[in-house]
């Protein structure tokens, strides 16, 4: 099949979801689809390179569409350039949710809001591309291009749901309104939505009035290839966390849980280990927590570690005994946890939101009180000083990713429901 994907770039740092976005690629590439990544807003930062056709949706020319600021088409294309798009990305946040309820609004209206010339201009290089079988969209927040795109290509239109309600719960109102209803309304333009968890599936249909016989869950998946468990469990023992360096993710959770555990009997030794990407705001943060370490005379367990790269964060989780992301709000899924099953570590999570599907589906650790540094600490403890126990639940997540959460098996999803979707023989568009 030939088939094209459309996700947002970040411009300047890595996230789940265009990291998911690109192992989606390169699985269906694999699988022999000749399959077509096209970055929108921001250039994509991927931790290995996949082709890809220029910027669509500029990011600087969506906000002065959106000003109403008109400039020659040559100035345009200048200002699409990705080095130009990673760098100002670079310089301020472009994806931060609070400033951007207006222009996500408008987005979400497609050809109907300010957005009309930039997604005629998509729409202009989408007719160089001949027959496609199918558009894959990577969230819902690209559904005002639903319509559009199915129409210019005569291909129906899938779109995977992930990460939609905390960015759209982060508007401010009335955007934060005004867009879950945009979501509905677009939906109508679609034949498939793919939400990476049964938790996303169930907030998508509620909060967005998402049709639940149009879903097919499709969990996400990572590629294997360099995972493995340590041969011998770490010495000193660690605590590990792989993540957006930030409060969302519940790292001060996890650093005063690591305080509590300290004071263990048994757990004397125990190091963190915190890696991720680390934005400036999160920078200021990362530094308060190395003053308090310092501060309790703990400066030496401690690490940070900011923007790895895959080697280095397998590395970094070789020497890992646990596992935590503590998150403080719905995460729809978690690469983080597929990450750390893959190399055997048992993982701690709070118990709401998609945790408590992901660790019933593998078996590969346990829950606890969410945003609660005693409950969590507790946990951690546990398992420290049961190493046999955090070995067999470790082993669980692995044979768990192995068995049904890699990138193949992702892919293997998406070309069932293309097929379904878009049976090979349909003519092609008319341009």
């Amino acid at each position: 099949m030939r088939l094209l994907y459309l996700t947002a770039g970040t411009g300047s740092f890595y996230c789940g979801t265009c990291l998911r976005d690109g192992t989606l690629v390169k699985a269906l590439r694999e699988l022999g689809h000749d399959a077509l990544l096209a970055p929108l807003y921001l250039p994509l930062v991927l931790e290995e390179a996949i082709p890809s056709e220029r910027v669509h949706l500029g990011g600087i020319n969506a906000f002065l569409a959106h000003r109403g600021i008109a400039l020659p088409r040559f100035v345009q294309d200048w200002l699409d350039s990705p080095r130009l798009l990673s760098w100002t990305a670079g310089k301020r946040d472009m994806t931060g949710a609070r400033s951007l309820g207006e222009l996500t609004h408008a987005m979400l209206l497609g050809e109907d809001g300010s957005q009309a010339c930039e997604v005629e201009k998509l729409l202009s290089w989408l007719a160089t591309l001949g027959r496609v079988d199918a558009i894959l969209l990577s969230n819902g927040l690209l559904l005002g291009l639903a319509k559009p795109l199915a129409r210019a290509l005569g291909a129906p239109v899938l779109c995977s749901l992930q990460g939609e309600a905390p960015y759209l719960d982060a508007l401010v109102e009335p955007w934060r309104e005004r867009c879950w209803k945009a979501i509905g309304d677009a939906a109508r333009d679609v034949e498939a939505f793919l939400p990476v968890s049964g938790y996303t599936r169930a907030l998508m249909v509620e909060r967005a009035r998402l049709a639940s016989e149009r879903m097919h869950l499709v969990p996400n998946g990572i590629e294997l290839d360099g995972f493995t468990a340590a041969a011998v469990p770490p010495d000193p023992p660690a605590i590990g966390y792989l993540a957006r360096l930030c409060r969302d993710k519940g790292l001060p959770t996890l650093f005063e849980a690591f305080l509590r555990v300290r004071r263990r009997p048994g757990c004397e030794r125990v190091r963190l280990i915190a890696a991720g990407t680390a934005l400036e705001p999160d920078r200021a943060l990362v530094r308060e927590l190395e003053r308090r370490a310092r501060a309790a005379g703990l400066s030496d367990a401690v690490e940070f570690h900011a923007d790895v790269t895959r080697d280095e964060k397998i590395a970094l989780l070789a020497r890992c005994s646990v596992f935590s992301v503590p998150a403080t709000y719905g995460e729809s899924f978690g690469l983080y946890l597929l990450e750390a099953w893959a190399m055997g570590l048992p993982v701690v999570q709070p118990e709401h939101a998609v945790f408590p599907e992901l660790l019933g589906a593998t078996g590969g650790g346990v829950l606890c009180r969410p945003d609660d540094p005693d409950a969590l600490a507790s946990a951690l403890g546990d398992l420290l000083l049961d190493p046999e126990r955090a070995r067999r639940l470790g082993r669980a997540g692995q044979r768990a990713v192995e068995e049904r959460y890699t990138h193949l098996h992702m892919a293997r999803a998406v070309e069932r429901i293309c097929r379904i979707s878009a049976p090979r023989g349909a003519p092609a568009p008319a341009h």
